[in-house]
């Protein structure tokens, strides 16, 4: 692959790339393509992309859209296997939530053939490494399916996939240092699903809880719905950390830059973008050994500009020990939880 130049609107990154990294200029491009309009926007086809572009293009696509669809068809099937207390007409809807809920977070018998039953196990919370500090994949879908072990990011984003493969709408939606599900029936109009615990917290617990500032939940950086653009958005972020994961944080900070920039040109108060792209060009300004110069002067505005945004916009960095301390409050709040996906017991 022949080597490129990328100069970026703030005027200070070139760069070039060898072989090794193609791949992941491949799919920015691919990534652009659907957010442009260019070729048909698919989450699925997105999620393995970025993925994919981690493990060098290793993976096979038809391979993990079977693993998608066979999960959806055991899903399709556990519906003929629990009576749902639900009486408005968008039932069959609220039935596909309900049963990808209870494949994910319970234990489901799968029956092979008249001899042979399959106990599929509920997939469990990495508390070990619940934010890829440790090894990257584990924020991968693609490692959940293998593992049955994920988090905040590859639980709801599975749980988006099989509902969608179904014929159904999910919504992606953030907390601080989280992704859950936001769904909608006629019973109870829009509620949360909380896959790392199985249970429905109301949004008045979240904001009692989840350390989410006002002013980000009245512009929409927290617990809004995510648009389809919005959440291939979302991915070009992920692939933009997992880049930085893979060859380091000062490696050709303008692939960052881009992703930033692309994806926050579709959606604009994307935090986490935000926060990647004033992170990226502050490491930039501080290796600069002028730092009077017109342009890093400018470059410095610039950053406090940025900041003060991010800030306006009411986010607030939650530490890690109070993420996890967050999500195991959400475990005891189980017995209180409100069942807006309608009350469904196994027969």
């Amino acid at each position: 692959m022949a080597a490129k130049i990328l100069m970026l609107s703030f005027g200070i990154f070139f760069f070039s790339y060898s072989y090794c990294q193609g791949v992941y200029y491949d799919v920015y491009n691919e990534h652009y393509a659907m957010l442009e309009g260019k070729q048909p926007l698919g989450f699925k086809r997105a999620v393995f992309i970025t993925e994919n572009a981690y493990y060098d293009n290793q993976l096979n696509y038809d391979n993990f859209c079977r693993a998608i669809m066979s999960n959806a068809f055991i899903c399709k099937n556990l519906m003929g296997t629990f009576d749902l207390t639900y009486s408005k007409k968008d039932k069959a809807k609220t039935m596909i939530y309900a049963s990808v809920f209870k494949f994910m977070t319970d234990t489901v018998a799968i029956q092979m053939n008249e001899n042979s039953t399959f106990f599929h196990p509920p997939f469990q919370y990495n508390f070990e490494d619940f934010a890829g500090t440790k090894d990257w994949s584990n924020m991968f879908v693609t490692t959940l399916l293998e593992t049955h072990q994920g988090n905040c990011h590859s639980l709801p984003i599975l749980y988006k996939l099989i509902v969608e493969e179904m014929g159904e709408r999910a919504w992606l939606s953030f907390a601080p240092n989280h992704l859950y599900i936001k769904l909608h029936n006629e019973q109870s109009g829009w509620f949360n699903t909380e896959l790392t615990s199985g249970y429905f917290p109301t949004d008045g617990w979240l904001m009692a809880s989840g350390y989410i500032h006002l002013d980000a939940v009245r512009n929409g950086v927290y617990m809004d719905t995510l648009s389809q653009k919005e959440s291939v958005a979302m991915c070009l972020i992920d692939l933009a950390e997992g880049f930085q994961k893979k060859f380091g944080n000062d490696f050709n900070p303008g692939f960052v830059l881009s992703c930033c920039e692309t994806a926050l040109k579709y959606y604009p108060d994307y935090v986490n973008a935000l926060l990647l792209q004033a992170e990226t060009l502050m490491r930039a300004y501080r290796k600069q050994p002028d730092k009077n110069s017109p342009e890093n002067k400018e470059l410095y505005a610039q950053l406090n500009g940025m900041y003060s945004r991010i800030h306006k916009l009411g986010y607030r960095k939650m530490p890690d020990k109070m993420y996890l301390e967050w999500l195991m409050s959400l475990q005891g709040q189980k017995e209180y939880q409100n069942h807006s996906i309608g009350t469904f017991k196994t027969d």
